[in-house]
Formats: C-alpha cells, structure tokens, sequence
C-alpha cells in the first residue's frame, strides 16, 4: 500500500462504540496512523473542521442527526471519498445515501476486513483524481493579469481570451514561460519559430508590436513587454 495511503487521516463516526473500536483496530492492523472516531454527528462536524480527514466512514442513524446531514456538511468544503453505515440495506436508503454525495454504502453487519479494502479503493481513487487535477493546473501559466491554457491554447488577460495568431501566441507562451527574463530576437528565431535569426531581425519587431497592440492598454507605452534596449524583450509586471 502506497506510504501517503497510510498517512492519511481517516474519520469515523459510530454511536457504537464496539464499532469504532473494531474499524479502529483494523484499519491500525492495515498500517493506518491517523484515525479519529466520534459518537455524535456534533463531535464528527468538529473533527472534521479541525483536523480536515481524507476520508469520513458515517454511520446513518446517529443520536443527534442522522449520518446524510453530515454528509452534507462536508461536501459544502470538500470532496472527500465517504463511506456510508447503515443496519438500512433497502435499494432507496442506499439510493439516497449515494445521491447526497457518498461514494460507498456498507450494510451492517459488515467485514471489518472488507471495510478497510473498500477504503484503501476510495483513497486511492481519490488520490489519482487529484493527481490528473494537478496535471491539468499545471498546463496553465498565470503571471500578472495574464493566463495561458497550452491544453486549449488560450490567452486570458483578466480572464478575458486574447485572440492571438500562431507566431504571437507561440511568442507569448515561451515570454510567460521566461518571464522576467531578457529574450533576444535570435533566441526568439532559434527557440519559438526554429529559424535562423539572419532576415527576421524586422518581423519579430512586427509580432512584438502587434502583441501589443492586442494586450497592452497603450502600446505605444508598454508596461508588460518592455524593451532592453541593445538586448532584447522583457515580459514583466508590477503590482500597482
């Protein structure tokens, strides 16, 4: 089991205490170091705020709420995987507990084993959807009021697109991957269009121009893509 699935910290909620102590064991036995168990809806709804769990096990019919308001609770801040028990094994209770927003709904009597199989799958599903999320942030380079999506190949400028040409966008994107950095006309040839720099001395002044013309407020005095004069371009910005 992956060492982060172990380190994960895991809420369980039981007016039974038997039960608790039978998830909690388990689970320990599974290489688990951080559970938490309530009795009360009103003491799980602290633990959750305090110590932001992973995962939640909730059982339904709790002496002061029942485990869907819990549910409910939760998925207003967080998506975390929660497993739903219940002595209820009829197709509407389960139904309901899905709808809601649980992801799992165990019927008592249970497998404590199969309890904590069933966890191990929630968190490692959980934990693959917030790596393709992370992957998916990282295509999008922000800097200033700009934004680029190289997965949808867009320019966003105060989250309005900038329609840009393919040399300028190609441009652009390599400025905010380089920002703050002085770029020449030979590494913009070279790096971004794969020319030779002998002839286009003239046309990377143009799609400068033209770039800002399309994201500066007055182009004729740019506070984004400045020049160094002798070197090159800067794409910069300055929280005013």
């Amino acid at each position: 089991m992956n060492v982060n699935i172990k380190k994960s910290k895991i809420l369980i909620v039981d007016d039974e205490v038997e039960i608790l102590d039978l998830l909690k064991m388990v689970l320990k036995k599974e290489g688990f170091e951080n559970i938490y168990t309530a009795e009360t809806g009103k003491m799980a709804i602290e633990i959750f705020k305090e110590e932001n769990p992973e995962l939640a096990i909730l059982d339904v019919m709790l002496p002061d709420m029942e485990g869907y308001d819990i549910c409910k609770t939760i998925r207003k801040t967080s998506n975390i995987p929660i497993l739903f028990l219940s002595a209820k094994g009829e197709e509407l209770d389960r139904l309901m507990g899905l709808a809601i927003g649980g992801d799992d709904y165990i019927t008592k009597p249970f497998s404590p084993r199969e309890v904590a199989l069933r966890v191990k799958i929630q968190l490692r599903r959980n934990m693959m959807v917030n790596d393709i999320n992370k992957e998916n942030q990282e295509t999008k380079i922000k800097f200033g009021p700009f934004e680029i999506d190289e997965e949808k190949i867009e320019v966003r400028k105060n989250g309005i697109i900038i329609d840009l040409k393919p040399k300028e966008y190609k441009m652009f994107l390599y400025m905010m991957k380089h920002k703050n950095q002085i770029i020449s006309k030979e590494k913009f040839c070279d790096e971004v269009w794969g020319e030779d720099f002998i002839g286009f001395d003239n046309t990377i002044m143009v799609h400068i121009r033209r770039l800002r013309e399309k994201i500066e407020e007055n182009p004729s005095k740019p506070k984004y893509i400045v020049n160094v004069k002798g070197l090159g371009y800067k794409l910069i910005f300055k929280d005013e």
